[in-house]
């Protein structure tokens, strides 16, 4: 059972021996991330070890489910716009929201001022 939705940057923290690596490890085993987020870890991953092979390889090695982005998560992610429109999240952070809202899972991330969003999901930040 899924329990958790890791944000890019709680994986990326994981992944880069980041502060907050630590925190991250005990939400992996129930975890899963959007593919909208695995799609940001990977990019960002590529661009520093020089291969998108290289980079699933690292990424995928952990197994944390990849949830695919349909229609009903786009339209949640476009629901938290308004609520989420004055810290300047993305279109990625919502989307972490939006399945950890779907899931009624807690979303992990490394963003400190999510703490301050009253959106009806449990924030659990890393550092």
């Amino acid at each position: 059972m899924i329990s958790s939705v890791l944000d890019a940057s709680a994986f990326l923290a994981l992944l880069l021996g980041e502060p907050g690596a630590e925190a991250v490890r005990p939400f992996l085993r129930r975890g899963c991330i959007s593919a909208v987020n695995y799609s940001e870890v990977l990019a960002r991953t590529a661009a520093l070890c020089g291969s998108l092979d290289d980079a699933r390889r690292r990424v995928d090695r952990h197994d944390v489910p990849v949830i695919p982005f349909d229609a009903e998560q786009a339209a949640a992610v476009a629901s938290l716009l308004p609520a989420t429109r004055s810290l300047g999240l993305s279109f990625a952070d919502r989307a972490c929201l939006a399945l950890g809202l779907a899931r009624g899972a807690t979303v992990v991330t490394a963003d400190r001022p999510w703490m301050s969003l009253d959106i009806g999901v449990r924030i659990e930040c890393i550092r």
